[in-house]
């Protein structure tokens, strides 16, 4: 799907090379078949803009962010703790990554395992390479103009106070930024976070990811962008259930910026 090869870590380290940054893919940017896509085009991304970097690839297991959260202590610190041990023998400092969860994980609950990186989610390295003028639109792009609204995921906003970069990549397409009534750090969960990927919602309530779509297709919006795989997961099910599916598009940031970019 690409016309170039991803390096992984142990193949930089073969040859003596050090990458700018680490990729962390994630679960889903491996093994999901639509999230897939953003790993690419988040690639695509960094290829375009000159960026030296590698992956894990086969090394790189799960955070350990799904059981922790189930509470699951133990399988949580030994998967942090295989992952630290890989990526100290590597000697990574910066990692980047297209999901919030990874992102909040690696940040800031890895350092209490030993684990200490710089770590930063891919809105606010596109931020960076789009102020630095790496990457920018093409003219006469697909976006320009067009209603755009953004969902705030809770891991890359409440959780972590990130929602002016998700929105200055925005900016750059030269959209028209709507924003949903609840948003910001007053935004609407998509669910998934809170386990409804994985359960019926109690009895007597409307699934939240519905309630969610409803509130971005209350905007007019003909794009609704997500930083996040598993808002991506929660909102795309919202809108078949809303059978929206041929008038609005669900993309990720790397997604909009390839796009508008040609990359």
């Amino acid at each position: 799907m690409m016309d170039y090869k991803v390096p992984t870590m142990a193949e930089m380290a073969a040859r003596n090379e050090t990458p700018e940054i680490l990729f962390w893919v994630g679960c889903a940017g491996a093994f999901d078949d639509r999230y897939k896509k953003v790993t690419i085009a988040f690639a695509k991304i960094l290829n375009h803009a000159g960026i030296r970097f590698a992956v894990l690839g086969t090394e790189e297991s799960c955070t350990g962010d799904p059981a922790r959260r189930a509470g699951n202590e133990f399988a949580f610190q030994m998967l942090a703790m295989s992952n630290i041990q890989v990526l100290d023998m590597y000697s990574v400092k910066k990692i980047v990554t297209a999901c919030p969860h990874c992102f909040n994980t690696l940040k800031n609950e890895y350092p209490g395992l030993g684990g200490n990186y710089e770590v930063i989610h891919h809105s606010e390295f596109l931020q960076q390479l789009i102020n630095e003028r790496k990457i920018r639109p093409a003219d006469g792009q697909p976006f320009q103009g067009k209603k755009i609204t953004f969902h705030d995921s809770c891991y890359l906003g409440r959780a972590n106070g990130i929602y002016n970069a998700p929105r200055e990549v925005l900016h750059a397409l030269d959209a028209d930024l709507v924003e949903m009534k609840r948003s910001r750090a007053k935004g609407l969960c998509c669910g998934a976070g809170g386990a409804q990927m994985f359960k019926e919602p109690e009895k007597g309530t409307k699934d939240i990811n519905i309630e969610r779509i409803e509130e971005a297709l209350s905007t007019g919006a003909e794009t609704i962008a997500v930083g996040c795989p598993f808002c991506m997961i929660m909102m795309t099910d919202g809108l078949k259930n809303k059978n929206k599916e041929d008038s609005v598009r669900i993309y990720d940031l790397a997604e909009l910026i390839a796009q508008a970019g040609n990359f």
